[in-house]
Parts: C-alpha cells; sequence; structure tokens
C-alpha cells in the first residue's frame, strides 16, 4: 500500500532499466519523494539523454499517467501524481514509456526509501551501465540493428550510420559525472 502521508524529509532510490537490452541499459537515481511524475519525467529524459522531443506516459498498475487530455479521462495527471502517492513503498514499480513510435518503456523501480540529507542535491544519478540510444533510430530493434552497422565497416549502412551517430558514440560508454551535469539544472538544495 502506498505511503499516502506528505513527507519532504525522504528520497527514494530507484532504479530505472530499459527494457530489452541486453545487456541492460540502466539508472540508479537519488530523487525526492515529493517529486511528481511530471517531473520525473523530466529527470529520465536528462538521465539517459533523451532529447524530450516525443510523447510519454508512466502506468503504475492498471492505472495510466501523463499530460493531461481531455479526450482521454482514463489518464491520471502527472503533474498531481506525486511519487509518494504512487509508489510509496519499497518494492514498488511502474513502467515509463518514451516515444510512442520507438517504444521505450523502462521499468522503474523504488529500490529503497532513504532520510534527506541536508548536506546533498536532489535528483542524483548514482549509478548506471551504457549509454542510452540515440532519438528515432527504431526503438530496440533499431537501436541493435544500429550497432551492427556501425561495428562492420562492411555493413550496408556503415557510413550512413556512423555518419549519424558521429565518431564520438560509445555503446558502452557512462558516466555518473556526465549525467549530474545533466541533472544538475534540475537540482535544488536539500533542506531538512
Amino acid at each position: 500500500m502506498p505511503n499516502n502521508r506528505v513527507t519532504s524529509e525522504e528520497v527514494y532510490q530507484v532504479k530505472v532499466t530499459l527494457l530489452g537490452t541486453r545487456p541492460p541499459i540502466w539508472r540508479r537515481l537519488l530523487v525526492p519523494a515529493t517529486l511528481t511524475l511530471e517531473q520525473l519525467h523530466d529527470v529520465l529524459q536528462l538521465a539517459f539523454g533523451w532529447e524530450d522531443c516525443h510523447m510519454h506516459e508512466f502506468r503504475i498498475g492498471q492505472k495510466r499517467f501523463g499530460k493531461p487530455d481531455p479526450d482521454d479521462r482514463l489518464i491520471g495527471n502527472e503533474h498531481a501524481a506525486r511519487l509518494f502517492s504512487v509508489l510509496g513503498r519499497v518494492g514498488a514499480k511502474a513502467v515509463y514509456t518514451y516515444d510512442f513510435g520507438d517504444d521505450w518503456e523502462h521499468s522503474i523501480t523504488v529500490e529503497k526509501i532513504l532520510p534527506l540529507a541536508a548536506s546533498h542535491s536532489y535528483p542524483v544519478c548514482v549509478g548506471g551501465k551504457r549509454h542510452g540510444p540515440p532519438e528515432d533510430c527504431g526503438g530496440v530493434p533499431g537501436f541493435y540493428n544500429l550497432l551492427q552497422a556501425i561495428a562492420n565497416p562492411k555493413h550496408r549502412q556503415h557510413k550512413e550510420s556512423s555518419d549519424w551517430l558521429g565518431d564520438e558514440f560509445d555503446p558502452e560508454a557512462f558516466s555518473v559525472e556526465d549525467v549530474n551535469q545533466r541533472l544538475a539544472y534540475l537540482t535544488r538544495r536539500a533542506t531538512p
């Protein structure tokens, strides 16, 4: 059962995994319990290197959350849904889908609920593996086709794919520091 008491003194450790990726592409984040799903969307965009140019939604159990839509009254307002009210216990899970064409599905799991540390800023990334896929590459199958193309100079799409991604794309690259630099503008000083 969700924790329905309002608390500004808790931080959720969440693990977010991009489903269908092998080995998995994932991030571990510390986020305030009072964060809205709308704000969590912003965090996830930065954590995975997405560009926030497509629609998205959260699914928690049978409930869907996203931007308010007068034509779809079955979707909850992500602006009003706070983590402590929809994911208020250790083990709570959600699915975050970004880009309904490519269908990037992310599993979100609350791993721990921790006391807020006044000496830390949130949100913050504390771990992860692998570079996030580029936008508009065709979802997980398209991403793996792209990786095959750039890895094989004889592949018929090697030059086009390499030109599109650039020479610096390394699918294994991940840096907590880089993610935290992107998160820096969202970060606010924690207050007791």
